[in-house]
């Protein structure tokens, strides 16, 4: 086993150990992990190799099997070659390559045909053990198809062990849609069953920001209206719809980012402290915080649409509308920012500003906390507020922009930074991928990091208001030039609620060994 694998391989192991104990990990059971919709581009890209790296790292139990459903006509073989690009395998793991695909086989069926699942279930219980295996099902699917599946599996491949149901988003089109879809799967399955995947739960910064807030007595005093001017949330991406305009117009940037991940991590942040670290505990508390948010107004939004670049090369030459698989009259928006405000005794009045685009100048995903004026300023107004930053992606860090004297013979003020950047702090650490932690949390039988229908009520409940606004009265978004920060009128209304940008510290990332 290679450097990187013995690395990862301590760093879960201890994260099992830490979350799980020792009898959650056993190896004793006969697992079968089930990718329903296994041609697709998230099997091959995503669960297929994860499945790999967990399965090389030994993270697995060791009687775990897998098997692919879908309706195409293919082999075991097909597979492999299919997802190899991306499993980033080395000299050294043939032998283990090896083994984990004769764990693996193959069925075709159709998802909405009884005896298609009653084939795949007489399969499972042919495997050694089978019969009583532990089975989880992974839906690679789009959403139209989880009525028929979560019929027929309940119908026709429950087992004598534990059945679990990973479930991806979106989870539904707008508030209606999605309660349609839970009551359906929670007529078949116990929300025990039931695992919501959302990435970015699994990302090792959205999944600090629990112990930053709760390990730390330095931030709990000032982590409110008090001392905290407003909260900042944002996803960036530097690419457009890149030929999936069709997918993408269907759901918007609203629904794509930010009723998920950028709502989750407001509710990580703005949380009360849980009574503990169980995963009902912690969900209890965001679900509370996402109650406390009234349905957001049009007043307090940007939609934008990215346009091309006529100074550009490639791609950043086309707007949204130029790609061949977008209406060309569509006012689906590529870029929102939103200002929620949080109404509890802890935050009233302090805006929560979620910023979300494709097509823009970097890549970026963080949560910036910025801190109120110091009262009694004696710097003749040259001090900038305090901000603490947690950079989900990339380059993981967390650093707290300061005030300190500038060095040399000149008495004055300077912005810098405290900072702990994972890349120079945890050298030889290769952190997880997100759908690597919470496969395992799957196996291991933790929803911590998944959302539960309430959470999802709740968050469907603030925006889909908006969204419905948006598409009834064909809200046009501003454009904006592919490659930019996005349009200046959402500049405008973040000064207007109170966050202060003033354009001029520069990131200095720090020196490595």
């Amino acid at each position: 086993m290679s450097v990187e694998a013995l690395t990862r391989s301590e760093v879960f192991g201890q994260l099992r150990r830490d979350l799980y104990g020792d009898e959650q990990s056993s190896h004793s059971n006969t697992h079968i992990f089930i990718i329903l919709g296994a041609s697709g581009d998230l099997a091959k890209k995503k669960i297929y190799p994860t499945l790999w790296w967990l399965f090389r790292d030994g993270l697995l139990p060791e009687e775990t099997y897998f098997v692919g459903f879908a309706r195409s006509k293919l082999t075991v073989e097909d597979i492999k070659t299919a997802c190899l690009p991306n499993m980033k395998v080395t000299d050294e793991d043939s032998e283990s390559l090896s083994a984990f695909f004769s764990k693996n086989s193959y069925l075709s069926g159709r998802y909405d045909d009884a005896e298609s699942f009653s084939q795949l279930n007489a399969h499972l219980s042919s495997l050694p053990r089978g019969a009583n295996a532990n089975r989880l099902f992974y839906l690679a699917l789009p959403p139209s198809v989880y009525h028929d599946i979560s019929s027929n599996l309940k119908a026709h491949c429950m087992t004598q062990g534990w059945n679990r149901v990973i479930v991806e988003k979106p989870f539904g089109r707008d508030l209606q849609s999605s309660h349609q879809l839970s009551a359906h799967l929670s007529s078949l399955f116990s929300e025990d069953q039931i695992y919501r995947i959302d990435h970015y739960l699994g990302k090792e910064m959205v999944q600090n920001l629990m112990v930053l807030r709760f390990g730390n007595r330095i931030f709990g005093p000032i982590w409110n209206r008090n001392n905290v001017a407003c909260v900042v949330l944002t996803f960036k991406e530097p690419f457009g719809a890149q030929g999936r305009g069709g997918y993408f117009d269907d759901f918007g940037i609203i629904r794509d980012v930010m009723q998920n991940h950028l709502l989750q991590m407001l509710s990580l942040v703005a949380m009360e402290k849980p009574t503990s670290t169980a995963s009902d505990d912690v969900r209890d508390e965001k679900v509370k915080v996402l109650k406390c948010i009234a349905p957001v107004g049009l007043s307090d939004v940007v939609l934008g649409q990215y346009v091309g670049d006529p100074d550009g090369e490639g791609e950043a030459k086309r707007g949204y509308l130029d790609d061949p698989t977008v209406p060309n009259d569509s006012h689906t928006p590529t870029f929102a920012t939103v200002v929620l405000y949080v109404q509890n005794e802890r935050w009233d009045g302090v805006p929560f500003i979620l910023r979300c685009g494709k097509a823009l100048n970097e890549r970026k995903a963080e949560v910036r906390l910025q801190f109120t004026d110091v009262p009694g300023d004696i710097f003749d107004l040259r001090c900038q507020r305090n901000e603490l930053v947690v950079r989900v992606q990339p380059d993981e860090a967390i650093y707290l922009k300061m005030m300190t004297k500038k060095p040399g013979v000149f008495f004055s003020p300077e912005e810098t930074e405290l900072d702990l950047t994972y890349r120079s702090r945890y050298k030889d650490v290769k952190l997880p991928d997100a759908y690597e932690r919470l496969i395992l949390d799957v196996f291991c039988g933790n929803q911590m990091h998944f959302v539960r229908s309430d959470e999802l009520r709740e968050a469907w409940r603030i925006l889909t208001p908006l969204l419905h606004q948006i598409e009834k009265e064909k809200i046009s978004p501003i454009p904006y030039i592919y490659g930019s920060r996005g349009p200046n009128e959402a500049d405008d209304l973040v000064r207007r609620v109170g966050f202060r940008y003033e354009g001029r510290y520069k990131w200095v990332k720090p020196h490595t060994a």
